[in-house]
């Protein structure tokens, strides 16, 4: 029998990780978010994990190369844009789709008063 053993992150390395006594958490809404939609986009096999791994390892690397060191407070920003660069990649939105989009995020972005959040026409 085989067993792996992964290497425990010694958290008082990264000061700015969002945690409770429970261990790490997410800071804001939009990275569970992030999170989610990575997981559900592998469920439906838009991508696989190990293309997965490759992203985010990408834009870490690519991150360090531009001496923008992370103390953990930056994870889920590289997160998300490895998931919009798979993503974009994949085709999974045309361009039309992606344009029209971003227009309503604008429009409504715009149209929303200040604290509120922004919402969508469905």
């Amino acid at each position: 029998m085989t067993t792996s053993h992964a290497s425990k992150v010694d958290l008082d390395q990264l000061p700015a990780l969002p945690r409770n006594t429970d261990g790490p958490v997410f800071n804001a809404p939009w990275e569970a978010q992030a999170f989610a939609m990575t997981l559900e986009l592998h469920r439906l096999g838009v991508f696989t994990w190990r293309e997965w791994a490759d992203a985010l390892s990408e834009e870490i690397a690519q991150a360090c190369n531009r001496k923008d060191w992370d103390d953990g407070s930056h994870y889920y920003e590289r997160w998300l844009a490895a998931l919009e660069k798979l993503v974009a990649n994949k085709n999974v939105v045309g361009n039309a789709d992606l344009k029209s989009r971003i227009d309503e995020w604008d429009a409504a972005a715009k149209a929303t008063p200040h604290g509120k959040p922004i919402t969508l026409p469905r």
